[in-house]
């Protein structure tokens, strides 16, 4: 597993990132300032009460240490491009879903390392700053996420053309990409994957049902619309997996790290499209 540790998994969440920055435009961000309410909502729900919440979860409930961890790793994670499509689906905004998914995704090269290294103290223990460095994991992250949808971004801004052809291609490639890292994690521990779904099935299921509806209740006070509120609770409940399994398995090994990662994101899909369900169906949005 060396070799797909070392090398696949960060070339597949380099692509996925790379695929996302080719579907942004200066606009997704230029949004960010004309409509700034709906924005800090979203991003305030994500980037503070998600880790709360989860840090509140896996203080309470009965853990493994590593467990722990990698439930405070996808809590840092930002959103994934799924959550733009599905919110598509849903009718919710997705301008603003893009808009969260884009800027999270370049300020979580500051945001997982201070958490991910505050988490490791606090439920790992021993000399977190010698096992993992918030200069480290900001290195590894910028790395893997921030440079390739940089690059996608200047992609679409220099060769239009292509990156229109090609944005859908990538697309596809993203989600079998995804599909083979967690299909990978699930088999990389295949002789434990009902202990550990037992273990960690349920706090994430929690993780991502309380999350959508805390959203969802804030975005209802404080968002503009149902457009929005559907957007916001969207963002708030689908994570990127890859980049929490890419974290987990580059910087502790893997193991029981990255389990969390991969069972929140088998949950968060059937969750969300439940939710869908109810929404197209003229659920109260």
């Amino acid at each position: 597993m060396g070799s797909v540790t070392n090398v696949v998994l960060p070339l597949a969440l380099a692509f996925i990132m790379f695929a996302l920055g080719l579907g942004l435009t200066a606009d997704d961000f230029a949004r960010v300032v004309k409509n700034p309410r709906d924005f800090i909502v979203g991003a305030a729900s994500q980037l503070i009460l998600l880790p709360v919440v989860a840090f509140l979860l896996v203080s309470l409930w009965s853990l493994p240490p590593e467990l722990a961890l990698g439930v405070m790793i996808i809590a840092a994670a930002p959103g994934g491009v799924t959550s733009n499509i599905l919110t598509a689906f849903a009718r919710g905004d997705v301008a603003l879903s893009i808009s969260l998914t884009a800027v999270i995704s370049l300020v979580c090269v500051v945001t997982i390392p201070f958490i991910v290294v505050f988490a490791h103290g606090q439920f790992v223990g021993g000399d977190a700053l010698g096992e993992v460095s918030v200069g480290k994991t900001a290195v590894s992250v910028f790395a893997i996420v921030t440079v390739p949808v940089l690059l996608g971004l200047l992609v679409r801004r220099f060769a239009t053309g292509f990156a229109l052809r090609f944005e859908s291609i990538a697309g596809r490639i993203s989600t079998v990409l995804f599909a083979i890292v967690l299909a990978g994690a699930i088999y990389q521990e295949k002789n434990n994957i009902v202990t550990y779904f037992a273990q960690a099935g349920l706090v994430t299921l929690v993780l991502n049902l309380v999350m959508m509806v805390l959203a969802y209740m804030i975005a209802r006070k404080y968002a503009s619309g149902a457009q929005q509120r559907i957007a916001i609770s969207i963002e708030c409940g689908l994570q990127n997996g890859t980049l929490a399994i890419a974290v987990a398995t580059l910087l502790f090994g893997g193991g029981l790290v990255a389990v969390p990662a991969a069972t929140y994101s088998l949950i968060m899909f059937a969750t969300a499209l439940i939710y869908i369900v109810f929404i197209r169906r003229g659920g109260a949005a």
